[in-house]
């Protein structure tokens, strides 16, 4: 794989990990649209590293603060009791909203990835989302913040991450459109989200990265180098930590609709390909 073809998949990454219109999918068309050499799931993988290194570095007090509040360690010292306990149980919560994707992840990753890595089926999860964000956008009553997650929430929420291992379905539309469906506001449910998608995506990267470096040693193996692997996870480092700022900002005062347009346009494109490709093969 080429510099220049990495550079532009990371850059892809960054930008389309954290908005609501699914990075597998976009990792999956170029290759398969421009004919690029497809470093597969381990390297989608690589590249979500820089993706959770942005989302921990721009979540990093945030983090600090649940896990030692977690823990049950008093911190700050200047946080009042109140706080301390929402931490807690925000830092708990998001450890059982974390278990539905890891077992989903776990028994069923190498399935979905065999079946689901296709045209049609990635066209169809692109546009079955948006339709959904549709409907959740037009219950309204969004007012819940961070601080009225519960159980329910977490298990809700949780689950429907674990939907995100199928291509095009986008791990934080999904994610966010559960919360706004619990009536979460949309920042709110934007900023749950991603804090719910570190543990996995770190978990992800635990067991793909080593055998993306074993596969580059290998015949036939992913073609990258080592200057370019890394380049390709600062590239997605640096632009996943902008559109997290960018998009809960956007969030606060605007809809989800722009990201409807997207997903359905997108969605079209990949079907006319699809039918393109289809026909010149015959």
């Amino acid at each position: 794989m080429s510099l220049w073809h990495a550079v532009v998949l990371a850059v892809v990454q960054g930008l389309t990990e954290f908005l609501p219109i699914s990075s597998s999918a976009h990792l999956w068309f170029f290759p398969w649209a421009f004919g690029w050499s497809d470093g597969g799931i381990p390297f989608d993988v690589a590249l979500h590293v820089g993706t959770l290194f942005a989302v921990l570095i721009y979540f990093l007090g945030t983090w600090v603060e649940l896990v030692l509040n977690g823990l049950g360690v008093h911190y700050p010292g200047s946080a009042s009791a109140e706080q301390v306990a929402t931490n807690r149980r925000i830092f708990w919560l998001l450890v059982v909203g974390t278990i539905p994707g890891a077992i989903v992840g776990a028994l069923f990753e190498r399935f979905i990835e065999e079946t689901w890595r296709n045209p049609g089926p990635i066209a169809a999860a692109v546009i079955g989302v948006a339709v959904l964000m549709i409907v959740v956008e037009a219950m309204g009553g969004l007012k819940r913040t961070m601080q009225d997650v519960h159980l329910g929430d977490a298990l809700i929420i949780g689950c429907a991450q674990a939907l995100a291992l199928f291509p095009g379905v986008s791990r934080s539309g999904i994610t966010i459109i559960a919360g706004l469906w619990r009536k979460m506001t949309r920042e709110a449910a934007a900023r749950f989200s991603f804090l719910l998608s570190t543990p996995l995506i770190a978990g992800a990267a635990l067991v793909e990265v080593p055998k993306l470096l074993k596969m580059r040693h290998e015949a036939g193996g992913v073609d990258i180098s080592t200057s370019t692997l890394i380049i390709s996870v600062v590239v997605s480092a640096v632009v996943g930590y902008a559109v997290i700022g960018f998009l809960l900002r956007y969030l606060q005062t605007k809809t989800l609709k722009i990201f409807v347009v997207y997903r359905f346009a997108f969605g079209i494109v990949i079907l006319v390909l699809m039918f393109l490709h289809r026909g010149a093969a015959r």
